[in-house]
């Protein structure tokens, strides 16, 4: 339960192609509750659309998004809300703790997303791009930005060119490590090489947003190799054993799964017809 006036906020649910059951889920646990909250539907479209949607109906100053295998710890619109009046046209970006450590796929997906925010040294106002699960700012910055991207059909890369717009737009990115959501993201391993190869996907739809940007000049950026050496080796110094050896493996798993999502979508593009001018 969220340590924070009930008054204060309002829940936005958004239903995104789920069962009418969803709807009927949301609306007994409410009336159970003092919470005002709402349940927004539409037809499957994607995590985008879905959040722009529930933003759009939203009635508070702040938005902050989260996912529905997500918890908040107690005291998150707090910790949110501090950096928000603190700091104009900002996102701030939380940190999300894996709920299920026993599973190793879930364990090495979070661990991935730890390792890029190390290593993109994440103090409190040099953050790179923030995941959705965790992540809030102004309402009105929001809109005026346009929202999330939804020419982004999966949920991949979205976060990013978010991130990224926000940024060219002249706002910050302010990093809130003791905002806390706890993710419990089941993954099997073919779950974790779908995710990972969708992620490559994404990628792709983000060289294009990009290219429309700076083209023709705008190339992919390769990490060097050192990045993927740090990466295969990050789990030795927070794992022993054959599980540090386990969480290494999955992430060169990760790493190649995501070339061959990217390599996918490129060519589906390439082979996708053109539209005829004139």
């Amino acid at each position: 339960m969220l340590d924070f006036p009930r008054s204060r906020y309002e829940v936005v649910v958004v239903n995104d192609g789920a069962s009418a059951e969803t709807e009927q889920s949301v609306a007994a646990r409410a009336a159970a509750s003092d919470l005002q909250v709402r349940c927004v539907s539409q037809p499957q479209a994607g995590p985008a659309l879905a959040r722009n949607a529930g933003a759009a109906v939203a009635r508070g100053r702040f938005l902050a998004f989260t996912d529905d295998d997500c918890i908040p710890t107690a005291d998150w619109l707090r910790r949110l809300e501090h950096r928000l009046t603190a700091h104009r046209s900002v996102i701030v970006g939380g940190r999300t703790l894996n709920a299920l450590p026993t599973l190793l796929c879930s364990t090495a997906s979070q661990m991935l997303i730890d390792y890029l925010y190390e290593h993109h040294q994440f103090s409190e106002t040099s953050a790179r791009f923030f995941t959705t699960n965790n992540m809030a700012m102004d309402a009105r910055d929001f809109r005026e930005s346009g929202g999330f991207n939804v020419t982004f059909p999966l949920a991949a890369a979205e976060d990013r060119e978010f991130c990224e717009r926000w940024q060219r737009l002249g706002g910050t990115l302010v990093y809130a490590e003791d905002a806390l959501v706890k993710h419990e993201h089941r993954l099997s391993l073919w779950r974790y090489v779908r995710q990972h190869f969708n992620y490559g996907r994404g990628a792709d739809f983000l060289r294009r947003s990009r290219a429309q940007l700076d083209a023709p000049a705008w190339r992919p950026k390769v990490e060097p190799l050192s990045f993927y050496v740090k990466l295969v080796t990050y789990p030795f110094g927070r794992a022993t054993g054959l599980r540090a050896v386990a969480l290494s493996l999955l992430l060169f798993v990760s790493q190649t799964a995501y070339v061959a999502g990217y390599l996918f979508q490129r060519a589906f593009q390439i082979r996708k017809p053109q539209p005829r001018q004139g």
